[in-house]
């Protein structure tokens, strides 16, 4: 027992829980740190917000996925930095010593430094963020259901004016939820005029998801218009002061909700693991996933930066990435451990599984490799929207939330129904 090697693992997302997982079969001790006591399933957190789903849903307990693994401690604590000489994780609830150290922490909201957006928009990385963002909507139509008088007309139309900066999966996906959103509200708020209703997507470049080829970004806007989504491309954004959206070319869009969902960097703490960065704050690995300069500190998924070989760009921020990192940085742990050299260890490689994106019921694209389908694929509509729900109830953890989940997709389909719309904050 005492002589076993005590693997840390900070973060409990999808590399890190992989990556407890693989090591509970060795002879190890492993410590898993998150400041969340809950594994979160990210990908459906626009779900959460959009009152489809609920959030014990996307949600599962960290602990239970270890209960049968007495080797694996979990450790509810903040990671706030990493002392390499002295081998111990830094946090809020005290230091941890390790043999080996992996960072999995994940990644946060990136505003690219515009402070007035950061303070006054709307993310969506977090499920508390999830849950604000939804009792926000609901609450700018209540606020606009109250205001029907002439001159209220201009902040009405603020209150029901709704922005979505950041054309990748995560805004398109937002984009289609929230108009499907708002047609069950049609038959709900008799006193509003719809028509006043609007959701604008802006992306800063010239297309949308830009991990599907140019059909299929195509298609997606297509799609996303005809639902009633206004669609602009190359549109940045410079402000945002709460009230008014500022555009690059001096355009200002009046709305109390601008939804940020344009970019992603690593945690903060990442910087303070004795290791490089890049530009999104994301700790610099070589190619058997150490951390740059160390030999026993490893990183995985989003504050991971991997850039070898002919790369242009470091890989996604996508679970793919991270659970394929972590199965590489067990077999290297435990390679280091049997007494190899950080040069002897081997070299990850990642294996595309290919991309996809819902765009509302019924509407979805998907292109690449898809083994867990047998062949090469790309496709849209309805038969994309049942391989996605295919993939992401197989990535659920838990059974109890692969049936609730189906029931409730299945249950929306035919009649429309967002139960989860509850209001959790009080209206100023």
């Amino acid at each position: 027992m005492a002589d076993r090697k005590h693997v840390v693992i900070v973060g409990a997302g999808f590399g890190g829980v992989r990556l407890a997982k693989e090591l509970a079969k060795e002879n190890v001790r492993i410590t898993l740190v998150d400041r969340h006591n809950y594994h979160l399933f990210q990908p459906l957190l626009y779900q959460v917000t959009t009152a489809v789903l609920s959030p014990a849903e996307i949600a599962y307990p960290t602990r239970e996925f270890f209960k049968n693994f007495k080797n694996v401690e979990f450790f509810l604590a903040k990671a706030t930095g990493v002392d390499q000489a002295r081998r111990v994780l830094q946090t809020d609830h005290g230091e941890i010593s390790y043999d080996y150290l992996v960072l999995s922490a994940g990644g946060t909201t990136n505003f690219f430094g515009n402070a007035s957006v950061e303070r006054n928009s709307y993310a969506m990385k977090t499920l508390q963020e999830a849950i604000t963002l939804r009792s926000h909507i609901v609450h700018e139509f209540e606020r606009a259901s109250k205001k029907t008088a002439p001159a209220q007309t201009d902040e009405r139309r603020r209150h029901l004016n709704f922005v979505i900066v950041g054309g990748g999966a995560t805004g398109i996906e937002m984009a289609g939820a929230m108009v499907e959103l708002f047609s069950i509200f049609k038959k709900e708020f008799h006193s509003l005029d719809f028509n006043e209703v609007n959701v604008t997507l802006l992306e800063a470049m010239g297309s949308v998801l830009p991990m599907v080829p140019p059909d299929l970004q195509q298609h997606t806007i297509d799609v996303l218009r005809k639902k009633g989504v206004n669609v602009r491309l190359n549109t940045a954004v410079t402000g945002y002061d709460g009230n008014d959206l500022t555009l690059k070319d001096g355009e200002v869009i009046p709305t109390k909700t601008v939804i940020w969902a344009a970019g992603v960097r690593a945690q903060d703490f990442i910087k303070d693991c004795g290791g490089e960065v890049d530009r999104a704050g994301r700790v610099i690995v070589e190619e058997n996933l150490l951390v740059k300069g160390s030999d026993r500190v490893f990183a995985i998924g989003d504050c991971a930066s991997f850039m070898h070989g002919d790369m242009k760009r470091p890989l996604p921020t996508v679970a793919p990435v991270a659970t394929q990192e972590a199965v590489q940085v067990k077999q290297n742990i435990m390679a280091l451990i049997a007494g190899k050299t950080p040069d002897q260890l081997g070299k990850f490689v990642y294996h595309d599984l290919g991309a996809m994106a819902t765009i509302g019921k019924g509407e979805a694209v998907m292109n690449g490799p898809m083994p867990v389908l047998g062949f090469n694929l790309k496709a849209s509509g309805f038969f994309a929207w049942i391989a996605w729900m295919f993939v992401h109830l197989i990535r659920l953890a838990g059974k109890y939330s692969d049936f609730t989940v189906s029931v409730k997709w299945i249950w929306n389909f035919f009649f429309g129904t967002r139960v989860a719309r509850i209001i959790l904050s009080k209206m100023e």
